[in-house]
């Protein structure tokens, strides 16, 4: 059996025995892009359907800023974020650096703009179909945006998921800033790069097998939901 073959049965083997040092990089790599995802929704949501309805002076500046954001190098993210609580930096006295707190701050920043983005783009959309409508009952601004919100929660749900096929791939960042510490930090991301240098390729290839998966049933779900809501649109 040639090395390539023998380095994927062993990957196999780690999956289905359930490493535990498997299971302990994938735990953390869900802990960290789920509460990334959590506060970049809580930030992004509310500021796409805020650039969505509400008209204000250079509103179409910020719009263009946030669309220009969802392509942040994800290194140059991770470089801000190190200054920022390295022992120098203003947040340095929080002690952050290196701990998987400062790792969901640097993919938070990555996401939100994905999320504010594409929440704009689809509330929008819908603000235009209910415009005359909440107009005429003469909806409030808080109201209409509320309003919007609820109706496009199935689309905004594919803004979230996308979010996390985002945080869940990133590496630059979270090594800048985690450090790739073994038991602390480690990622699957981090730990796909350090055991393919060290040449431990099954563990590596375990890593990238459960990468995979999650990002097809994070794309699986996407389209679940899109066909749910042309069903409901059409039928």
């Amino acid at each position: 059996m040639d090395p390539f073959s023998s380095a994927f049965v062993a990957a196999l083997e780690l999956i289905a025995s359930l490493d535990p040092n498997l299971l302990e990089v994938i735990g953390l790599s869900l802990r960290v892009s789920l509460t990334a995802l959590a506060l970049a929704c809580l930030i992004g949501l509310p500021l796409g359907a805020l650039l969505a309805v509400v008209r204000f002076p250079g509103r179409g500046a910020v719009v263009v800023l946030v669309s220009a954001l969802m392509g942040l190098p994800p290194v140059v993210v991770g470089l801000v974020v190190y200054v920022t609580f390295s022992a120098s930096g203003p947040l340095g006295p929080l002690q952050l650096l290196y701990t998987p707190t400062v790792m969901v701050v640097a993919q938070a920043i990555l996401v939100t703009p994905i999320v504010a983005a594409l929440a704009r783009q689809v509330i929008a959309d819908l603000n235009v179909e209910y415009d005359e409508t909440l107009r005429s009952m003469g909806t409030s601004g808080r109201m209409t945006i509320a309003t919007l919100v609820w109706d496009a929660r199935y689309s905004l749900l594919t803004a979230a998921l996308a979010g996390l096929g985002r945080a869940l791939a990133e590496v630059g960042a979270v090594m800048i800033v985690g450090g790739n510490i073994n038991h602390v930090t480690r990622m699957m991301t981090t730990a796909i790069a350090l055991e393919t240098s060290r040449g431990d390729l099954s563990m590596a290839m375990a890593l990238g097998i459960i990468l995979i998966a999650l990002t097809i049933a994070i794309n699986g779900a996407v389209m679940a939901v899109r066909n749910g809501m042309e069903r409901r649109a059409y039928g």
